[in-house]
């Protein structure tokens, strides 16, 4: 493929904040009455803040009135911040870093595309925000994944077309979404879970620029 641009999922491919994520629902779940477990947590990945909520109600057979739906995801949301800042660069993911620097070095641009709207914290906090030219968060975008809204987003302030683009992503609905954009896709975890992808790969460790480009 002509590829020109790569997009990166934050949580779970640069930087591993899931367990800050579920440790903050978690706490609230029992603040609610009832354990949200580690196999609950699965569902959450990859969704939006307001989504996860729901799911979380419905693990615990909560119901709540609309109102209190935002202020019970604020509250998560303060914990998450809380924890995640005092995140340092030694969380970066294995292999991040030379992959980021040998595309970069190759003339393809960088971009993240997350669901999190914390997303320009986090990179703050692990001092990587100047590896990527394009940042698309949830404070950009108004569609959780599988819909494509944020990979386009990427793409398009990146001023490339979609069938140029490889997104990297740890989530089912993430590689959903990049299908459904035109993108190319590397599943970064288990073959089991992200089988749609076009490449599946444990880690972003052995990756190079010749497989990224026979895609």
């Amino acid at each position: 493929m002509d590829l020109r641009g790569c997009i990166f999922d934050l949580d779970g491919v640069i930087v591993d904040t899931a367990k800050y994520h579920f440790m903050a629902w978690r706490r609230l779940a029992k603040e609610l009455g009832f354990e949200f477990t580690v196999e609950d947590n699965e569902a959450l990945k990859g969704v939006s803040r307001m989504t996860s909520l729901e799911i979380l109600l419905r693990t615990g057979g909560v119901t709540v009135r609309e109102k209190e739906k935002a202020v019970l995801a604020a509250r998560k949301n303060g914990w998450y911040v809380e924890f995640i800042s005092g995140m340092t660069p030694d969380e970066i993911l294995p292999g991040s870093i030379r992959l980021l620097k040998s595309l970069r070095k190759a003339g393809i641009l960088t971009a993240i595309g997350s669901a999190s709207r914390n997303a320009g914290t986090i990179l703050d906090r692990i001092e990587l925000r100047e590896m990527f030219d394009v940042i698309v968060d949830g404070n950009k975008i108004h569609k959780a994944k599988p819909d494509p809204e944020v990979f386009l987003r990427g793409a398009e302030e990146m001023n490339l077309p979609p069938s140029s683009c490889i997104v990297f992503e740890d989530a089912q609905a993430g590689i959903e979404a990049a299908i459904a954009g035109g993108m190319k896709s590397v599943g970064v975890g288990s073959p089991e879970l992200l089988g749609h992808a076009d490449l599946v790969i444990p880690d972003l460790k052995k990756i190079t620029l010749k497989e990224l480009r026979n895609l």
